[in-house]
């Protein structure tokens, strides 16, 4: 628990190298569609949940950086690559990816920003199916494959780190 009561927010990355806490809640978390965060994590768009650096530290491991841009930075694992912060280092705030919280959940946007670069699909996205869990139909047998090969580090806080093979 955090001096107010709160329950501090913890994450990391993919394999587990980097792990942080975030000691209050995020404010005016936002889904951005700017073309540098699509490209930045991979994805349609990022989920960015601003939180003071005074209430952020890594608790595992280190954090590396690639400038963006002049003004902006954006951390990631070396050793998985997962994308997990983008810093403007002159602000008070640094910027956490949701889906690196372990809870992303309790982290919901409230507003969305880089709409000119929106996709053209995003609206319909509500409409898909999606109501049968994750591999109900497995013709193949991955998902026992990939439960029993599974390298990506539990959502919680553990004392120890297993290193991930690399291919």
């Amino acid at each position: 628990m955090t001096e107010g009561g709160l329950r501090p927010h913890t994450g990391g990355c993919q394999c587990g190298a980097v792990r942080f806490r975030c000691d209050s809640q995020p404010e005016n978390v936002h889904v951005c569609h700017c073309r540098m965060c699509q490209k930045a994590v991979g994805g349609p768009f990022a989920v960015i949940c601003p939180v003071l650096k005074s209430d952020f530290q890594v608790t595992r491991g280190k954090l590396s950086w690639f400038k963006s841009s002049e003004l902006a930075r954006r951390g990631f694992c070396s050793e998985c690559g997962t994308p997990m912060i983008f810093d403007y280092p002159e602000f008070p705030d640094i910027g956490v990816m949701a889906g690196s919280f372990d809870n992303p959940s309790e982290v919901p946007p409230v507003v969305q920003y880089g709409n000119e670069s929106r996709v053209s699909w995003y609206g319909m996205l509500v409409s898909l199916p999606g109501d049968a869990p994750t591999y109900a139909v497995d013709p193949q047998g991955y998902l026992p494959r990939i439960q029993a090969s599974n390298r990506q580090h539990p959502d919680h806080d553990t004392d120890h780190w297993p290193r991930p093979v690399r291919s």
